[in-house]
């Protein structure tokens, strides 16, 4: 691998010469985020994944912005593309946030990973490539096609990959907090944020000459917006082969249980309202059912809202863990608390894949086609969600049989290989 910086720090590694694709072959061009590896969060994983498959058919090459930590060079991703351009993720103070909340139509998701001269690195890229295919991962990198679009780039056919209707998934978070008197500033944002996401959200999707939709409540909300843009539905999904129920894992869990499991990345609003409702709502039920469970909450960057659950003996909060799967498997169950959000739920579809009982709100499971009482279990009051968990915890059997269930379910429909060529789809729509 060949790699330079250039003088504002971005990163260009030049992996093998850009040669034509091979034949009935596309050449893409793959704008991500964040870099597609270490996979430790639902975007990179779905990004990784996508980027794993389409690199065995097509030429894939990829320009992604750099969180702090990633690192190009390391992991598998630098064999599977044709060439890697990176840029460093722009950092946003809340001042910032705030003055473009007021100052600007622009929602706060198309200013937060904006940066003039990652644009520039961008436009360079893509002049070079001249791709077949213009592929935007998320609406976090719409800005930089639709600067490369008033630049008069050339691009070939732009496919929007849609990890979330945005606008849904604001709206929803409006409506939660706005129940709730203590949550009524971040209800304020939401909806203000609702209102200029609509906007956005729908020109992007009428720019585009296809989009990717996670689930069908997601595309069914984006087709309203564009009813003329060519829409397919493109779920998440599970490397199976990573994902194996009897493989052993050093143990993780400590203390009596029984153990209840709920990952995700902490700082994302949706799931620091699901920890802490679990808490404070859902374990006075279990200790009322005689249940003294422990719960724990994995994932990066726990938000400083958790605090309110720190010095609990029933919880704990692990912050970043290298691997998640060593949790899930050895949890007695495995819930999903979600009160807001949309798209296609990794953490259901990984505690699935490992076999392991889960409980769920229908919110959480929205977008996925499980039967309730066959794959998982499903309730959304408190105490519904707490009399559900009671059952799979005392009836090993049951439990057992619905993790078989719901593994055989993933294996049927969530598997990489049946969900790009969906994608593929959009290429020659």
């Amino acid at each position: 691998m060949q790699a330079a910086k250039d003088e504002k720090g971005a990163v260009f590694s030049l992996l093998r010469p850009a040669s034509p694709p091979p034949d009935h072959a596309m050449r893409i061009l793959l704008l991500t985020p964040q870099f597609p590896w270490p996979t430790h969060q639902g975007t990179t994983l779905r990004n990784f994944n996508l980027l794993r498959q389409l690199a065995r058919r097509h030429q894939v090459h990829l320009f992604s912005l750099l969180a702090p930590g990633d690192d190009p060079a390391s992991g598998p991703v630098k064999d599977l593309c044709a060439s890697i351009v990176t840029a460093p993720q722009p950092t946003r103070s809340m001042v910032d946030r705030m003055r473009d909340m007021i100052a600007t139509p622009l929602p706060d998701m198309a200013r937060r990973l904006w940066s003039p001269q990652a644009a520039r690195k961008m436009a360079e890229t893509a002049r070079a490539l001249s791709p077949d295919i213009l592929q935007i991962e998320g609406i976090e990198m719409a800005p930089y096609f639709f600067a490369l679009r008033d630049a008069g780039v050339a691009v070939g056919r732009v496919v929007y990959d849609a990890h979330n209707a945005e606008t849904l998934l604001q709206r929803r978070a409006a409506l939660a907090d706005v129940r709730r008197p203590g949550r009524w500033p971040a209800a304020a944002y939401s909806a203000v944020q609702t209102a200029k996401l609509r906007r956005y959200e729908q020109k992007l999707l009428r720019s585009v000459d296809g989009v990717a939709a996670v689930s069908e409540p997601d595309a069914r909300f984006l087709r309203a917006l564009a009813p003329q843009t060519p829409l397919r539905v493109v779920t998440n999904g599970v490397d199976l082969a990573n994902y194996q129920p009897d493989e052993i894992f050093p143990s993780v869990l400590e203390g009596p249980g029984p153990h209840l499991v709920f990952t995700g990345k902490m700082d994302f609003r949706p799931n620091v309202d699901a920890a802490l409702w679990f808490a404070q709502r859902v374990t006075p039920h279990l200790r009322a059912a005689g249940v003294d469970a422990h719960f724990w909450v994995v994932g990066r960057n726990p938000h400083a809202r958790l605090d309110a659950l720190a010095g609990r003996s029933d919880v704990t909060i692990t912050g970043a863990v290298p691997d998640v799967r060593p949790y899930i498997v050895q949890a007695d169950a495995y819930v999903v608390p979600l009160l807001a959000g949309g798209g296609t739920r990794f953490k259901i579809l990984e505690s699935l894949a490992l076999a392991k009982p889960v409980v769920s709100t229908r919110l959480g499971a929205d977008g996925i086609p499980v039967v309730d009482g066959v794959h998982l279990a499903l309730a959304d009051a408190p105490d519904d969600f707490a009399r559900r968990i009671v059952e799979l915890l005392a009836d090993e059997e049951q439990a057992a049989a619905m993790g078989r269930r719901g593994r055989a379910f993933i294996q049927q429909h969530f598997s990489w290989d049946v969900i790009v060529p969906e994608l593929e789809k959009l290429y020659r729509a």
